[in-house]
């Protein structure tokens, strides 16, 4: 999934292309990705983008009107959930072809095209049969629910206090807590791993528990964790940042190999969906962490 410091970049990327440019043309080839009916997605076509910002995962296109007309400054808002993507093209096919299959469940992994008056544009896509993509035209941003419910952004606003505040509102384990959207915006499940690598502390301490040292260590960790991947990610092509992203890890994604501190292996807890990754001796005290799901496999 892509995460803050992807979002982030894509944002600049976007930045740089699309700002002055009017959308000429729009096609929703997935039906089901788009979440809102008013205003229509149609609205979009004749109007220039004046501006790209990101609110968490969220990328916002902030559109103007079409000339003189009182009609509003509608924004194109969407989130690429876990196996989404934005693929640019400096020239794109002409907007009378087809720009994929027929709009439904079967549309291949085309869920949205956007063409621009340059001769430029990008696709949205999504691979997978499970799709959480989401588009919408809104507005304002703040009319879609889950960015009018996002924690503090931990690029702009992260603080000691304001981290161990916000973790402090409940008692959960602390991997769960820096996913958590409403606590902090931006950081998913391959940052969390790294930051608390960095941080050298369990995805299974509990929030209650968290020390003001604690707090202090993890607000470190995570200003140089997403400083650096924002850092690697800056100024590549969209087409870049996946591989950028893989390259950046210390013990996500990484089962089995050599933690680069310690040199111990990168241990996995397998979930239904999804897995952490972390190094038992930096981490845990040396002690595993119990797999569920391994462990029910075993018996």
């Amino acid at each position: 999934m892509p995460e803050l410091p992807e979002v982030d970049a894509l944002g600049e990327f976007l930045r740089e292309r699309v700002v002055g440019r009017e959308i000429v043309a729009v096609h929703i080839a997935q039906i089901g990705a788009l979440k809102t009916f008013d205003p229509p997605l149609t609205d979009l076509v004749g109007r220039t983008v004046t501006g790209v910002e990101r609110h968490g995962k969220w990328l916002d296109l902030a559109l103007g009107r079409r000339g003189d007309a009182d009609d509003g400054e509608p924004h194109l808002v969407f989130h690429l959930a876990k196996a989404g993507w934005l693929r640019w093209k400096d020239e794109m096919p002409p907007a009378s072809t087809p720009a994929g299959r027929p709009m439904g469940r079967r549309a291949g992994p085309l869920a949205l095209r956007v063409w621009l008056d340059d001769g430029a544009g990008f696709d949205l896509t999504e691979a997978g049969t499970r799709k959480r993509l989401a588009v919408h035209v809104v507005g304002s941003p703040e009319e879609v629910g889950p960015i009018a419910s996002l924690g503090f952004d931990p690029r702009s606003e992260l603080t000691a206090e304001r981290l161990g505040a916000a973790l402090r509102t409940r008692n959960q384990q602390l991997k769960g807590a820096l996913r958590d959207q409403t606590l902090v915006a931006g950081i998913g499940n391959a940052y969390s791993d790294e930051i608390l690598h960095a941080a050298r502390m369990s995805p299974f301490t509990l929030t209650k528990s968290l020390t003001d040292d604690d707090v202090a260590r993890l607000t470190d960790a995570t200003r140089q964790v997403l400083d650096a991947a924002v850092a690697a990610a800056s100024g590549k092509p969209a087409a870049e940042l996946k591989d950028a992203k893989r390259r950046g890890m210390a013990v996500h994604g990484r089962t089995g190999e050599t933690c680069p501190v310690c040199g111990d292996v990168v241990r996995e807890v397998s979930f239904a969906d999804r897995s952490l990754q972390y190094c038992a001796t930096c981490q845990t005290g040396g002690v595993p962490l119990a797999d569920r799901r391994m462990s029910k496999l075993l018996r």
